[in-house]
């Protein structure tokens, strides 16, 4: 039996294929995965580019480089990235979800409501995005469609943990304690490291 291929040896080899066709779109792309999996992400930036200029439609490229863009938490790139993917696939939910992600962080709130919206409506088993949008309208301060939207999530995912957790946050928002309660304890019996502030805010609410 022939032994697993180990990255080096993959690396080495879409090296010297680019050698020897430096155009060779589908090369600079895997060298570009062989690097980021080596942690070598300024490398791999650079083949995923490379790919790309060689190719016309490198949609895995620009997935790819959204990933390396967020590890670096560079989220402009993150959203130029994300927009030209979703450019040559308009159905790629993720990186819609990824752009709702970004312009949260960026509090560029309706922008980041519109993506996870569309994200959703593409792929409603990303639970990353509901849970996303739960924070997005908390953000906006529609405290009443955080709730409606975090219900939907943990009745979809109930042992999605991050998805109690921030649900429980949007109840607390709207002074309902009891709720709020009930689903931070169920992100808690999920394993799920509860900021201690929130812990301590809840406490003098819990009934004796």
């Amino acid at each position: 039996m022939k032994e697993p291929q180990g990255a080096e040896e993959f690396i080495a080899q879409q090296k010297a294929i680019l050698a020897e066709n430096s155009e060779c779109a589908s090369s600079s792309y895997n060298l570009g995965v062989g690097l980021m999996g080596q942690g070598k992400l300024d490398e791999a930036i650079e083949a995923f580019n490379e790919a790309i200029r060689n190719s016309g439609r490198m949609f895995e490229g620009y997935v790819n480089l959204g990933y390396i863009y967020f590890k670096k938490g560079d989220l402009e790139q993150v959203i130029e990235v994300n927009k030209k993917a979703i450019e040559i696939e308009p159905r790629y939910a993720r990186g819609y979800a990824n752009l709702g992600f970004a312009y949260l962080q960026l509090a560029r709130t309706e922008e980041a409501i519109e993506a996870l919206e569309k994200a959703i409506a593409l792929n409603p088993d990303i639970v990353q995005a509901w849970s996303n949008l739960v924070n997005a309208h908390l953000q906006k301060g529609d405290v009443s469609k955080a709730i409606e939207t975090g219900e939907k999530l943990v009745e979809k995912a109930p042992d999605f943990a991050l998805g109690q957790n921030n649900l429980a946050f949007a109840y607390y928002s709207n002074e309902e304690y009891e709720k709020a309660i009930a689903h931070l304890d169920k992100a808690v019996s999920l394993g799920f490291q509860v900021h201690p502030e929130f812990l301590e805010k809840l406490e003098p609410h819990r009934t004796k």
